[in-house]
């Protein structure tokens, strides 16, 4: 999905003659704290309550221009771009606007965050597996085959590369809760395993036998 795609209607635009006090109700309203000014559909800065309450409650956002922020995505960037400037910025509203800075709209950081979540598949019932190793010992087809090998299917697989420690961390999201299978067959092929988050044998064995006794108990 590109970043026009995902441009909220709802969300407000300033001007260039908008008082401070103005502003900042507007960002009470909508719960944000940030807000885009645009100036004859071309997109001007980026103004944030903390210059609002800098500033006076009377004076015209003309005055802070000088000190906006510029930043904005392209409409037709890749969603995951909104989110990188969002993550970095700290913001709540992301701009979008053409190179020439015509204005196109803007992007509500929840909005983002929740096609984040769809798009990284954590909508999707499934464990999380977190693999750790050196980049270039990364395989998706030997993951891929490992983890089919125990009739199971990635529906997701992200990586990360932590320059600190200079690892790559691998999450797999596959699509069955019982891990333990999976998680032996990583270890028998020297993966290292960080996290695990599903369910392991030992614990769908108790609560079968758990059933089992219930069910006898109320013959």
């Amino acid at each position: 999905m590109v970043n026009k795609e995902l441009i909220s209607a709802s969300l407000p635009l300033l001007s260039l003659q908008d008082p401070v006090y103005r502003a900042l109700q507007m960002m009470d309203d909508y719960n944000v704290v940030h807000l885009p000014i645009v100036a004859e559909d071309k997109y001007v800065g980026l103004v944030s309550e903390d210059e609002l309450l800098n500033a006076d409650d009377a004076a015209l956002l003309e005055g802070l221009v000088p000190n906006l922020s510029r930043v904005k995505v392209l409409p037709s960037g890749h969603f995951t771009t909104a989110v990188q400037v969002a993550n970095e910025y700290g913001l709540t509203v992301v701009p979008v606007a053409e190179k020439d800075d015509a204005w196109v709209g803007s992007i509500s950081s929840m909005d983002l965050l929740k096609y984040a979540g769809h798009f990284f598949g954590a909508d999707e019932p499934g464990g999380i597996i977190v693999l750790e190793m050196e980049k270039r010992n990364f395989s998706f087809s030997e993951i891929s085959k490992l983890v089919e090998t125990n009739d199971a299917q990635i529906t997701q697989l992200n990586t990360y590369f932590d320059n600190s420690q200079g690892l790559l961390f691998v999450s797999v999201k596959i699509n069955k809760f019982e891990l333990s299978d999976i998680l032996a067959t990583f270890q028998r092929y020297e993966y290292h395993i960080r996290y695990y988050f599903g369910e392991e044998q030992y614990e769908n064995e108790l609560k079968s036998n758990y059933d089992h006794l219930m069910n006898y108990l109320n013959l």
